[in-house]
Formats: C-alpha cells, structure tokens, sequence
C-alpha cells in the first residue's frame, strides 16, 4: 500500500499540469492500493473550494476519487456521514469535524451557522455555542 499528498489528487482532478496529471493517473491506476488520510481529504476539499469549485461539484470529486478500485480511505463510516450532512447543505470541512467528533458529548463551535445546520439535520453530537 502507498499513501498520496493532496497535491497529486489535486493535479488528477483539476488536470493544470499535464506531466503531474500522467503521473498521478498512473499512481491511482496502478495495481496498488491507495491510502488517502482524513487529512488530505479534507485539504483536498479546501484546494477545490479555493478554486470556487461549487460544494455539489467537491462532493463529487471526493466520492469520485474514494470510489477508485484500489484507494483505501480513513474513517469510511465517518466520511459517510459526513458526505450525507453535505448534500443536505452543511460545508464540506464543518460536516467532517463534526462527524468525527461522533463520540463527543458535545461539539462546541462560535460558528452559530454550523450549530443550525447540525440541529437541522439531527447530527450527532449536537453542535452549539460554549
């Protein structure tokens, strides 16, 4: 097993270098499984959204890449939480926090807009204010 920086997911998906974008299609073709971190998932998320990727347009670039043959992904149930609570409108990076925060209590956050969201949507835990 290997394991990739969001730099090469970032050249596979947006293609701005044509030598990098080989290499990485060759790396995530290859006969090898895949480790991408929680980390790198979640840079990756920032990297497109710098680019004024739209949230629809990153969740499906994130489930694109997971669902490569051989990629291995960290905390598969709490990204699938997480992916759910971003389709019904929560941002990519505050739906991640939140759910692999899953056996807290509480998650405290001063972002009033995440705390509505997540009471919305039942997440656990609950967000609110300390």
């Amino acid at each position: 097993m290997i394991s990739v920086d969001t730099n090469l997911l970032a050249r596979f998906l947006l293609k701005d270098d044509p030598a990098q974008f080989r290499r990485a299609v060759a790396v995530l073709q290859a006969d090898e499984d895949v480790f991408i971190p929680i980390t790198v998932l979640l840079e990756l998320a920032w990297v497109l959204r710098a680019r004024e990727t739209t949230r629809e347009e990153i969740l499906a670039s994130l489930r694109g890449i997971l669902a490569l043959p051989h990629v291995r992904q960290q905390h598969a149930e709490a990204v699938r939480v997480a992916f759910g609570w971003v389709d019904a409108g929560m941002d990519v990076a505050d739906a991640l926090h939140l759910a692999l925060s899953g056996k807290a209590r509480k998650f405290l956050t001063f972002d009033t807009m995440l705390a509505r969201r997540a009471a919305r949507l039942g997440a656990q835990p609950p967000a609110s204010a300390p």
